[in-house]
């Protein structure tokens, strides 16, 4: 009897054992697996209610239209205030990196000041002094090669041209001609379909103007000079330009 006490005396403690054994795993993989499940469902999308969605790859042709406005400088004479449109050409490179290729018409004016005459008189206009924009982008999207509801914001800086149109008769001889130009950008894309994209951009144009030395001759009227004579001959000017555009990714 004793020893068949003692023998069910082990098996209760073996058996307690296990259990208590048994009873500490799974607790412990309650409680590793539970937390896991929990933030995969605060932090996972399945893919068909994730706010991502791929971007369809490569180039893209857009229409463009906006304005153009900003400095025209001390004196005035610098072009500015009009609408503009354009066509662009986009093509990524990899990853989040694109570059692009724009050329845009502006219809801007421009004042005339005549050096001879006295500070009242010397500025008429504003005159019509169109401008061809050109250039060449580096862009990084934001939100790599996705979208987030379909929206795609990215920032940039561009450099290129500013050829000026015929200017109207100046009797100082000053013309825009052709400028370099340096734009810093910022924009969003929105693609309601694979294909097609809308995308409002935001740009500051940097360029310079060079005025001639007669602005710095006193005129025989009242002495008065357009710019004083410690003032530069070159002046940065900058102009905001916004522009909407519709594209087609091929």
């Amino acid at each position: 009897m004793g020893g068949a006490t003692m023998g069910g005396q082990a098996v209760r403690r073996s058996g307690g054992q296990l259990i208590r054994c048994a009873a500490t795993v799974g607790a412990a993989l309650l409680l590793t697996a539970g937390p896991s499940d929990r933030l995969t469902a605060q932090v996972g999308h399945e893919p068909s209610r994730s706010p991502y969605r791929d971007v369809r790859r490569g180039s893209t042709m857009l229409i463009t239209g906006g304005y153009l406005g900003g400095g025209r400088g001390g004196p005035g004479v610098g072009m500015s205030d009009g609408p503009t449109g354009g066509l662009r050409y986009e093509v990524p490179l990899g990853g989040a990196i694109g570059v692009s290729l724009g050329v845009a018409y502006a219809q801007t004016t421009r004042f005339v000041v005549d050096p001879t005459m006295d500070s009242l008189t010397r500025k008429t206009g504003p005159f019509n002094n169109d401008v061809v924009l050109a250039d060449a982008a580096l862009q990084l999207v934001l939100t790599g090669r996705k979208a987030w509801h379909g929206l795609a914001p990215y920032v940039g800086a561009s450099l290129g041209l500013a050829i000026g149109g015929g200017s109207p008769p100046d009797p100082s001889g000053y013309d825009f001609g052709t400028k370099v130009t340096l734009a810093p950008d910022f924009g969003v894309r929105w693609y309601p379909a694979r294909r097609v994209s809308l995308r409002t951009d935001f740009r500051l144009v940097f360029w310079k103007l060079k005025y001639p030395v007669s602005y710095k001759v006193p005129n025989a009227t009242d002495g008065s000079r357009v710019l004083p004579l410690t003032a530069s001959l070159d002046e940065w000017t900058t102009h905001p330009w916004i522009t909407v555009g519709l594209g087609w990714t091929f």
